[in-house]
């Protein structure tokens, strides 16, 4: 498979340079990838979506390893594997209901040529008792019996049409296979494209008149939100953070007056002097974690303590190709990079420090990280596009939405009937809703099945 290979290490080649940025562009090109992959992939007659799992699971670890702060590319690889499951369970099952339908309607057939509409009643019923009767242990020998002894009338001839016919059949569920995963990937890549605009719909229901927002950082999803609010009629301020030391807060800020947006510029450093004017923080991320907590450029932290300690809503924006199973806890992730100390320091005016190695001068550090873990309890809201018009609740939203955290289970059933979930079974539903379909983290979790 030359071709899959030079795909695979040109695609590694530009991770492990860091050409690739950003979660979106990452995921369509490894979703791209995997449908190249699953379209010249040689499947072999038996064990196709063995094969192929086995071949995109191997390409998935590479990736992988070559940039592993980009956790977007473990994503898609699992959603890539549950496709290949879906479409191979999905070819399985029809199949089955095929040979299930099949057989009912030679049973029907043969019932048909049975019945004599001549035969009295009797007759009939003594039929059906026998037809619904067990066999006895003596027929049942002799229809071993019978099946054991070959038949005059098989001819090698109808035995090679039936070995063909089953490898045609074959060769036919391979194709349907790999045709079915090609055509899910391409969803795939289209709900990727869409992300921006199915979250940006949700604008007008969070952003409102003459409200002031702060952002920071330069994330596509924040901006098309933003400016869909404004096309909705919405007339609003916008606090935009440098975002120190690439400074990406100044292109966002550019963008945003060039769409007409009232925006205001501000140092990393100012922004606990403004959040108290601020009505919503809105930012986009890198990644959200499973227990809730959100990768998000640096300087992110200090932006969510302060809207924090001002009781300031810290709303998220992400698409779904952003969700992590993982936990930031585990030692296998990597939830940072380390980028260029050139960011901060020029080489050229600090090159006097580097003498240190010939025994002069004194040794300096300079550690430039990318980004910042947001604790799920500093994160208000998460808004994706995994449903339409449909908001992940975290552990922090709580106190947002109900304006009091429920910590207890009668505080949450008065919640429930005052919503009018009265019944046991409304209750049960409510509860299996907020489990499906919520980010609930550890603590509260465990007060509502208490």
């Amino acid at each position: 498979m030359p071709d899959i290979e030079r795909l695979v290490n040109d695609f590694v080649a530009k991770l492990s340079k860091r050409k690739v940025e950003g979660s979106q562009a990452t995921s369509r090109l490894t979703a791209e990838l995997l449908r190249s992959v699953v379209s010249l992939q040689r499947l072999p007659p038996t064990n196709s979506a063995a094969v192929l799992i086995e071949a995109v699971r191997g390409i998935g670890v590479k990736l992988a390893a070559a940039n592993p702060v980009e956790l977007a590319v473990g994503n898609i690889v699992r959603r890539v594997l549950h496709i290949i499951r879906e479409e191979d369970l999905s070819l399985l099952t029809s199949k089955t209901s095929d040979l299930d339908l099949s057989a009912a309607s030679d049973d029907e057939g043969t019932i048909d040529q049975d019945y004599d509409p001549t035969q009295s009643a009797a007759a009939a019923a003594a039929a059906a008792k026998s037809f619904l009767r067990p066999p006895s242990l003596h027929a049942l020998l002799e229809n071993m019996s019978d099946k054991a002894v070959p038949s005059n009338n098989y001819t090698s001839s109808s035995g090679g049409d039936s070995e063909e016919k089953s490898k045609a059949d074959k060769l036919a569920r391979t194709r349907k296979l790999k045709h079915d995963v090609i055509e899910a990937i391409n969803i795939l890549i289209e709900d990727i494209d869409t992300c921006h605009e199915l979250i940006a719909e949700q604008a007008v229901e969070h952003i409102h008149q003459n409200e002031v927002i702060l952002t920071l950082g330069s994330s596509r999803t924040a901006f098309e939100f933003l400016c869909a609010a404004k096309e909705k009629k919405r007339s609003f301020r916008v606090v935009v953070a440098e975002g120190a030391p690439r400074y990406q807060g100044h292109a966002l800020a550019k963008e945003l007056v060039s769409r007409g947006l009232q925006t205001i510029v501000v140092t990393d450093s100012a922004v606990f002097a403004m959040i108290s004017r601020v009505n919503m923080v809105i930012v986009g991320v890198h990644a959200v974690m499973a227990n809730g907590g959100v990768i998000a450029p640096v300087g992110m932290n200090m932006v969510a303590l302060a809207a924090q300690k001002h009781a300031v809503p810290f709303v998220v924006v992400a698409g779904i190709h952003k969700l992590c199973p993982s936990y930031p806890h585990n030692p296998e992730v990597c939830l940072n990079d380390m980028r260029s100390p050139a960011e901060l320091l020029e080489f050229g005016r600090f090159s006097n420090c580097m003498e240190f190695g010939m025994d002069s001068g004194a040794p300096l550090q300079v550690v430039n990280p990318g980004f910042d873990y947001v604790a799920p309890e500093l994160v208000s809201l998460l808004i994706t596009d995994i449903l339409d018009n449909t908001v992940l609740h975290l552990e922090g939203i709580t106190r947002h939405i109900c304006i009091v955290s429920y910590q207890t289970t009668t505080q949450l059933m008065i919640l429930i009937c005052k919503g009018g979930y009265i019944n046991e079974e409304s209750i049960l539903k409510l509860l299996t809703e907020f489990k499906q379909y919520m980010l609930i983290s550890g603590i509260f979790w465990r007060a509502v099945v208490d």
